[in-house]
């Protein structure tokens, strides 16, 4: 239980003895850093059922609680807020309930639960992922942890854009410009040679727009009248209609690169439980389509085309069907969404892990799907993140400026390398101890980079800060971590027991106090779906630590009751940025 939880039912049993009067809710808020105190009770609320100013109303209640808590050591009153100071005997109580807790903070599901269904990456596969997908994944995987930590059932999962025209660009061009060149025969991995093709067919193309352009063609004729966008389409339209030839190069190059994108998912360390695939889901919200016909939740318009008319609910018109009976992407995603909760019947609710340029659509589709009368709808939430943008500007991937997702995570394993061996710490690792070193602290880097800022946020991702080993970095609290096993690994007696420590240093206090927030902040992380609360706090948590550390001796201490504690609290925090950094996706190195 929180001090909060512990402390609402002793305040309101004091102000039903003392003024009789019931009061439903407690507010607190974290004691300011100038004042004593470990929690405060907010008095102003209080003023409007009980005549009294705040300094008589926190000095009753103060004295109440002392005489009548045992958790509460002393108060003082500071305009409207009491501010209480918790005995060290509740942090030693706690810290003796927790210390032998692997696990502590994360919530074991109840079976009997709902599951969540997290959908991220979601990549086309004419093309490699890219920085833009790595934030993507990260905060899919991330948040599909938290959530599981919080104590829900959780699956992963992705639907994977392989058909339509970019996909036939990519393969037009291999046929007109690849000469039989395979992953193997080039040795570039499946989904980095396709995206070459991408790239190729871009760069032909706009040769024959401005080839017509020159013969007096307008930009837009040009544009339609390119004889490789005609190829493109017609190749689309015998992949619609099963031409053999196409669905098996289609196959072939798809599978390049699934095999590709495996690679990149694994090296980034993110994982799914189940795949979808556009090609079998995009007709699925046809016969959806119907049954809203049916109940007047869908309109036909005269040419055909089927709309729902949002416009009061602040929102448009929306088509869900073309007058040809051709599927829209908003008519895929309504049948996709049916589907995985008819594929698992245990799934309550889902989380889609978009860029923030699909906030509308979002609105749109779950609207929708409340309307068709599913109660689950209700339980749908967008994780909108902000776009990625480096120092050079955007990323384009037709011109092929993208910033390869492979290539990224090796620039910063390549990167960490060169900072540790400017550092000069590693003379005692063998070759393979450094390179999985390099990649922890450059993986770990780039990973707490983009997940300890908000999701709604932009990022401008600057490499090179990102592997600074001092600040609110992901190597500062790897070093940290890093810092502690030493520790452990030096203590040449027996802490496991626990010890009779009385009275706590205030360093060592504040340690505690950080540790017992982490169950909170896991429940808050999501619920707000934000991988940030858990890294800020980690960050918060190891600056404590090293404060700790520099204020007071640990092996140095000459009284064994107060080292061992010392080493028991150390291995406490060490665990916790272990599990927060687990949260994460991030691992942490044994030494540094």
């Amino acid at each position: 239980m929180s001090l909060s939880q512990i402390l609402t039912p002793s305040i309101q049993k004091a102000i039903q003895a003392l003024f009789d009067v019931s009061v439903d809710k407690i507010e607190f808020q974290t004691t300011r850093k100038e004042f004593e105190g470990d929690i405060t009770m907010v008095i102003f609320p209080l003023l409007k059922v009980i005549k009294s100013n705040p300094a008589e109303l926190g000095n009753k209640i103060g004295n109440y609680l002392v005489e009548n808590v045992s958790e509460v050591a002393r108060f003082n009153v500071v305009s409207g807020f009491l501010n209480i100071v918790i005995s060290d005997s509740y942090y030693l109580n706690f810290f003796n309930e927790i210390k032998n807790n692997q696990k502590f903070g994360y919530v074991t599901p109840d079976p009997a639960d709902k599951a969540i269904m997290v959908e991220y990456s979601s990549p086309n596969t004419n093309k490699p992922l890219h920085l833009g997908h790595v934030r993507n994944n990260l905060l899919g995987y991330s948040v599909a942890e938290i959530i599981k930590a919080s104590g829900k059932k959780v699956y992963k999962t992705q639907i994977i854009n392989d058909r339509g025209i970019h996909i036939c660009k990519s393969m037009l061009a291999w046929e007109k410009f690849g000469n039989g060149e395979t992953p193997e025969s080039s040795d570039l991995k499946g989904d980095k040679l396709v995206g070459k093709y991408y790239v190729e067919f871009d760069k032909a193309y706009k040769a024959e727009i401005n080839q017509l352009i020159e013969t007096g063609k307008t930009e837009e004729e040009a544009k339609k009248q390119a004889p490789i966008i005609i190829e493109a389409q017609e190749m689309l339209k015998k992949w619609e209609a099963g031409d053999e030839a196409v669905i098996a190069l289609w196959k072939k190059m798809n599978q390049w690169v699934y095999d590709g994108f495996a690679t990149t998912y694994t090296n980034l360390g993110v994982n799914f439980d189940k795949y979808y695939y556009e090609s079998n889901t995009y007709l699925l919200g046809k016969d959806v389509v119907q049954v809203g016909l049916d109940k007047g939740v869908f309109e036909k318009d005269p040419d055909g085309s089927v709309w729902i008319d949002l416009t009061d609910e602040g929102l448009d018109r929306k088509i869900v069907l073309r007058s040809d009976g051709t599927a829209v992407y908003m008519t895929q995603d309504i049948g996709t969404a049916i589907q995985r909760v008819k594929d698992m019947p245990d799934v309550g609710g889902m989380v889609y892990t978009v860029g923030n340029e699909q906030d509308y659509h979002f609105k749109v589709l779950f609207l929708i799907l409340k309307k068709l009368g599913f109660d689950w709808a209700s339980s749908l939430y967008h994780l909108s993140y902000g776009m990625v943008d480096l120092p050079s500007g955007k990323m384009k991937s037709r011109e092929g400026t993208v910033v390869d997702a492979d290539d990224l995570m090796q620039d910063m394993t390549d990167t960490a390398k060169q900072i540790s061996e400017d550092l000069g710490k590693l003379d005692s690792y063998s070759a393979d101890e450094k390179a999985k070193l390099y990649k922890t602290i450059g993986l770990g880097a780039l990973k707490y980079y983009i997940l300890k800022v908000d999701p709604k946020k932009r990022i401008l991702f600057n490499p090179e800060e990102s592997v600074d080993f001092a600040g609110n970095t992901g190597p500062f609290i790897q070093y940290t971590y890093a810092r502690i096993q030493s520790i452990i690994r030096k203590a040449d007696f027996d802490f496991s027991e626990k010890t009779n420590i009385e009275e706590l240093h205030e360093k060592e206090k504040e340690l505690v106090k950080q540790i017992e927030l982490f169950p909170e902040v896991i429940q808050n992380a999501a619920q707000n779906h934000s991988p940030a609360l858990i890294a800020n706090y980690t960050y918060d948590l190891v600056k404590e630590y090293n404060s700790f550390y520099q204020s007071v001796h640990i092996l140095g201490e000459v009284d064994l009751t107060k080292k061992i504690f010392r080493v028991q609290l150390s291995q406490k925090v060490a665990e916790v940025i272990k599990s927060a950094f687990t949260l994460l996706g991030i691992e942490v190195p044994e030494r540094m």
